[in-house]
């Protein structure tokens, strides 16, 4: 009996010191516990601080690759504009020369000129200074039409309203439709004719040359009782042109061209006021007739232009 007294005595002990050695443990594992949960929450704060950096400097980037999209949009609009405007000019230019003349298509008259041309390459130096002569002579003839148009016309009409331009072989005026035309319609205004009596005063004195008249309008679709489309309305236009050259100046309408191109082969862009009026034009071209460019490739008759 005495000897499980004991033990259990020398037992109680044990557990009492033990349990005051685990106490103290656990307060000194309580307060490294804290000081681990205080480091914790300071990191995690700067965790937090350089999250809200990031996001920051996140959402600048986000805006300035915006930026930089929209500006490279910007510069693609305007690459493919140019484009376009390129295009139209090929076409302006390829549909003139098929206008002037065809003048791919050779008669047979100008082949045969061709292959006498080619069998006399031994005078090739001769005729090439004939035809720099000859194209020399044109060039002087041009300009000096320039010339008399724009002394002709230069009295009570306003720059914007006509110009005057030496293209290669041809002279060109631009007129504006306000000048020319009543709003909406292909009648000719006081105005219109006093220009086209200046005009005309010009052609008569170059008899070898023929003249063609150009319609051209803007986009804005046109349809009444008197016209269908721009197309009508551009045709119309340039035929009162060639009417009143014919009726009231006596031109010869044997060198008379009367030709609409509609709302196309523009100027200008037709999404502003300002580009519309540009492009609602009519052009007078002056140019030599076709045959004298054909003669141009016979050596025999070189010498005389």
């Amino acid at each position: 009996m005495n000897l499980k007294f004991n033990l259990l005595f020398s037992l109680f002990i044990i557990v009492g010191l033990t349990s005051c050695i685990s106490k103290k443990k656990f307060m000194a594992m309580e307060e490294g516990y804290k000081k681990d949960l205080d480091l914790t929450n300071q990191q995690l704060g700067k965790c937090g601080e350089d999250l809200s950096k990031a996001m920051n400097s996140l959402s600048t980037c986000e805006g300035n690759l915006k930026t930089s999209q929209n500006s490279l949009n910007y510069k693609e609009e305007q690459i493919s504009s140019l484009k376009d405007q390129l295009n139209d000019v090929k076409k302006q230019r390829d549909q003139q020369v098929t206008q002037v003349g065809d003048l791919a298509v050779l008669s047979q008259s100008a082949s045969d000129n061709i292959k006498e041309t080619l069998s006399q390459l031994e005078k090739k130096d001769k005729y090439i200074q004939l035809l720099q002569s000859a194209k020399s002579k044109a060039d002087s003839i041009n300009l000096a039409l320039a010339v008399n148009l724009k002394g002709v016309l230069k009295d009570g009409i306003e720059d914007k309203d006509v110009e005057i331009k030496v293209d290669k072989t041809v002279v060109f005026i631009n007129l504006s439709d306000k000048m020319l035309y009543s709003s909406g319609s292909s009648n000719l205004t006081p105005k219109a004719n006093e220009v086209l009596g200046k005009i005309a005063k010009i052609v008569e004195s170059r008899p070898e040359f023929e003249v063609m008249v150009e319609g051209y309008t803007d986009n804005v679709p046109m349809k009444n009782s008197c016209v269908e489309d721009n197309w009508d309305l551009s045709v119309k236009r340039a035929t009162s042109v060639v009417r009143v050259l014919q009726n009231n100046y006596n031109i010869d309408p044997n060198r008379l061209i009367a030709a609409g191109r509609g709302e196309y082969n523009t100027l200008a862009g037709n999404d502003t006021a300002e580009g519309r009026s540009i492009n609602r034009r009519t052009r007078i071209i002056i140019l030599p007739k076709l045959n004298q460019f054909y003669d141009l490739l016979n050596p025999k008759l070189a010498a005389k232009q």
